[in-house]
């Protein structure tokens, strides 16, 4: 990971009239690492990452871009940046096949017709780099399964080539297989260099995937911890508010080991 994180966020605090969204809240995402995002329902990881992806423009605080301050206001600027978003909707046209949800949007022309054979044509790269499996390119969306239009969504966000990469439940309602396959292209997203924030209920998964677990709690961080040296019951313990302390007890079991 390099020293300067490509994403950090600095006292960022949000509001919805009288509705304190976030308060203060820290996070940082460097290249070639995966973040897992977690806390229970209203703990504030939508508003967080929708602040992110330029939906909600933060109130207070600062968010830097490789090490510089940068402003997003609108979701065309996160995507400017490097920042690409998977929402747990997907966003897929059912009645497209897959060449033609990957480039919607940003279709590719040779004149004034659509340049078809070169489209598919990179379809096929992408998804060959990264070993996504579907019978094919020209598939309606409709008939493929769970799994793969989540594979299918996650690669599309790739096609402007960018930096951060955030997925929003990307395991949720998979079957096992399903889950895999996902989870799978996770660890390709970070091999190939990109920072990856993962917004999961599943502990599982997180602890599969994630190099770090970042706990909102009501708002406000309630901890920042190591998959490999922390228990999936600290984590657990940060999320309900078991121990709102969490994060002192473990600083403190920490500072005495070191002596």
């Amino acid at each position: 990971m390099s020293a300067t994180p490509v994403l950090a966020l600095r006292g960022v605090s949000k509001r919805f009239g009288a509705v304190q969204a976030l308060t203060d809240v820290e996070l940082e995402v460097h290249t070639g690492q995966v973040v897992a995002l977690v806390g229970d329902n209203g703990a504030g990881k939508s508003t967080l990452v929708k602040t992110i992806a330029g939906v909600h423009p933060i109130d207070e605080g600062v968010i830097e871009w490789e090490g510089t301050p940068v402003s997003i206001d609108r979701p065309h600027d996160a995507q400017g940046l490097g920042i690409a978003t998977v929402y747990q909707d997907l966003a897929l046209c059912d009645n497209l096949d897959v060449v033609g949800n990957l480039y919607l949007g940003r279709e590719l022309r040779r004149g004034l017709a659509l340049d078809e054979v070169t489209m598919e044509q990179r379809a096929r790269e992408l998804l060959d780099t990264l070993s996504i499996r579907i019978p094919s390119v020209r598939i309606p969306i409709a008939s493929l399964s769970g799994g793969q239009r989540q594979v299918v969504a996650i690669a599309r966000a790739l096609i402007g080539e960018p930096k951060v990469v955030i997925l929003d439940e990307p395991t949720a309602a998979l079957g096992v297989e399903q889950t895999a396959q996902v989870l799978d292209l996770v660890e390709r997203l970070r091999e190939r260099g990109l920072a990856v924030i993962l917004i999961s209920h599943n502990m599982a998964d997180v602890r599969a995937v994630a190099d770090t677990v970042s706990v909102l709690r009501l708002g406000k961080n309630n901890g920042a911890f190591p998959v490999k040296d922390t228990s999936p019951e600290e984590i657990i313990a940060a999320i309900t508010g078991a121990t709102e302390n969490a994060v002192t007890r473990r600083q403190a079991r920490n500072t005495e080991a070191a002596k």
